[in-house]
């Protein structure tokens, strides 16, 4: 049987950035996971650190201070992990969009961010290779990647560097609780901790379930496409408009196979001199098995934005899942009927822009500190009785 303070359930880099900040904070930590440390939904997305795409108040100000915290990590931590912070831009097709993107920045600026409107000549002047018939777009100054892979392994090094313990293979099977403490069977062998943070991204519900807990997340498939590139296409994360109304469930002017799986651009040029093309979004279950479909539905949409792209050199594409949640937030919080069980889990698409907030909340509140963003919002509770009550 081994011993600990807090057992963190999840390999990811959710529970990476939880490992690191509690472990700094003196507490003694074990992480467990039952694959390979980074191997699900953090191996397969991109690697953005983003304001852009949140909602202006609560979102945006969350992802802002996710974003700080991983400028400082990029000086923290004893390995690089390709972090660049460009900026990202929206582009749009149609008035409408221009339109609706005028009142995404004026509401972003009134909330203090930094974001502007970009025209014609703004978009050319980005990328030669956009499509001529671009209206223009908007720009976020603030925002950032990097590398998921390497900034997950570089917190759990450093977390390793402060006394944190780490077990892959390490399958939970059953949650006790006896005495104030949680009695933890794993395909490994038996764990106690004091506290038990569930980091399972998809399978969080799953987890949930060994404590009599409803944690309404579900899988959501999303699509990308790795390809290399002959010429230097862009420099920064860009997106389309309507991944905006892809995101929030909203309608779009789009053929039939776009609208289905939630396709959307976004084009993302990496530190290798590749670049990532995505993205596409559904509800199949825990089926990660690539759809050609979708990939040829994806490569059609970036040949719509950069024409110039119909003869790139796709490398290899990959499906990855995003834990979703009804109102598109994380849950970040402790259960109130389960002393000392929190859960951080239900990012969906923001798990890389997010890890860091909610690395530092979880070790905030297992130390009973004054956290740095209002938890309400993110709270577990929420869900109660099927009814959000955000």
């Amino acid at each position: 049987m081994r011993n600990c303070d807090i057992l963190v359930i999840g390999g990811g880099i959710i529970g990476c950035a939880i490992a690191y900040y509690a472990s700094k904070s003196g507490r003694d930590v074990t992480m467990i996971e039952k694959g390979e440390f980074v191997s699900g939904t953090s191996s397969r997305c991109d690697g953005n650190i983003l304001a852009i795409d949140k909602d202006p108040g609560f979102d945006s100000q969350m992802s802002l201070v996710s974003q700080q915290l991983v400028d400082d990590l990029s000086r923290e931590l004893g390995h690089s992990f390709e972090y660049r912070a460009p900026g990202s831009i929206l582009v749009c097709e149609t008035d409408e969009e221009m339109e609706a993107a005028k009142k995404w920045v004026d509401r972003q600026k009134a909330a203090g961010l930094q974001f502007r409107m970009l025209d014609r000549a703004d978009i050319k002047e980005e990328s030669p290779y956009f499509a001529d018939d671009l209206l223009g777009g908007l720009e976020c100054a603030t925002d950032s990647t990097v590398n998921p892979y390497l900034l997950a392994f570089s917190l759990l090094e450093d977390a390793k560097k402060y006394g944190a313990k780490a077990f892959k293979q390490t399958e939970v099977r059953e949650i006790k609780r006896e005495h104030g403490s949680f009695i933890v069977h794993t395909s490994n062998g038996e764990f106690t901790a004091k506290h038990v943070v569930n980091a399972a991204g998809v399978w969080a519900p799953r987890i949930g379930e060994m404590v009599n807990l409803s944690i309404p997340i579900k899988p959501r498939k999303g699509h990308i496409i790795v390809a290399s590139r002959q010429q230097h296409v862009g420099r920064r994360k860009v997106m389309e408009f309507g991944y905006l109304i892809s995101k929030f469930g909203g309608v779009r002017q789009v053929d039939p196979l776009t609208e289905k799986y939630g396709v959307a651009l976004v084009f993302e040029p990496t530190e290798s001199q590749n670049f990532l093309i995505g993205s596409s979004r559904e509800f199949v279950g825990f089926n990660t098995k690539v759809n050609n479909e979708i990939i040829r539905c994806i490569a059609n949409r970036a040949i719509r934005f950069y024409p110039k792209m119909a003869d790139m050199m796709v490398i290899r594409s990959y499906a990855g899942l995003r834990p979703w949640t009804e109102d598109h937030l994380p849950i970040i919080s402790r259960v109130e009927e389960i002393p000392n069980f929190y859960i951080a889990a239900g990012h969906e698409g923001d798990g890389i822009s997010l890890a860091a907030v909610t690395g530092k909340v979880i070790e905030e509140l297992i130390n009973e500190k004054e956290t740095c963003i209002p938890t309400d919002p993110v709270r577990y509770d929420r869900f109660r009785e099927g009814v959000l009550t955000r």
